[in-house]
Formats: C-alpha cells, structure tokens, sequence
C-alpha cells in the first residue's frame, strides 16, 4: 500500500512525539509518544501511561487524545505517533475521522499503518532511526512488559 509523502513539518512534531516517548521510557513505561496536530497548532501531547498508571488502553494515542479533550470533529488534525499504531488505537484513528497520520517506525511493530491506508486515511511512514532505535532498546531490555503491551505471551 503507497504512503503519502512527509512534509517539512513532519519530522518537527514527530520530534516532539518522540521526546513523549522518551519521556515514557524515563517513567518506566513504554516508549510511544504521540501530538495532535490541527493546521499547524500543536493541540496535545502524551505517552505510553499503561504501566505508570496501571491502565490498559492507555497508548501514546490514546494518552494525547486524552488530553486533547472532547472535539466537535477532527477535521484539519494529524496524528503523530513514534510507532504504526496497534488495532485499539487505529481503531480509534477511523471512529475520529483523523485524516492523517505520521508514523516514527514500523520495523519494531507492524501494527496498522495498510489498514488505514486501504481506509482513507492519509498515512506518512517515514522510518525515524530514533524512533527505532528506542523501541528496539526497550524490547531489549523489557521483553515482558513489551509482550503485555501489544498483548502477546512472551
């Protein structure tokens, strides 16, 4: 499935997306950072909280659209997310009508970048080595805790 192209902007707020994550690494939990995007204005941030706050959907997205609050719509956003999204959290892209997503990486996780691609949605890959590189440090060092998060025996 072809990907639409970044644009400048994009590598700025996957910068931001990406200190989210890496400030959920510092926590203890799971680096996943994410910002909410609406014509060019930051409207939120947030991380990965499953383990810090012993909450099971509490995703990178999830967690920034949280804090986001409630929206009349999501016309104009763009998801920012430092990994393809798993099912809860594209599940939740498509119920918002987000029209595009950035994702850091996909190498660590498949996760569902074709689903929302084959749905409409604008989908930018654009394989951050950062982004990478500290998901793949986390499944290093905390196998157990990176198999309950995407919920698979370890």
């Amino acid at each position: 499935m072809p990907f639409v192209e970044p644009t400048e902007d994009d590598q700025k707020y996957m910068r931001l997306a990406l200190e989210e994550a890496q400030c959920g690494y510092g926590e203890g939990g799971v680096p996943v950072g994410s910002v909410l995007v609406e014509d060019g204005r930051l409207v939120a941030r947030g991380h990965n909280r499953r383990v810090q706050e012993g909450d099971p959907i509490a995703h990178g997205e999830m967690d920034c659209l949280r804090r986001a609050g409630r929206r009349p719509h999501y016309q104009g956003t763009v998801l920012y997310t430092t990994l393809s999204p798993c099912m809860m959290c594209t599940g939740t892209i498509l119920q918002f009508g987000i029209p595009r997503v950035v994702v850091g990486e996909r190498s660590n996780f498949e996760g569902h970048c074709d689903f929302l691609a084959e749905r409409g949605v604008d989908v930018v890959l654009l394989d951050d080595p950062d982004c990478i590189g500290l998901m793949a440090r986390f499944i290093r060092e905390r196998p157990e805790l990176w198999n309950e998060d995407i919920a698979e025996e370890g």
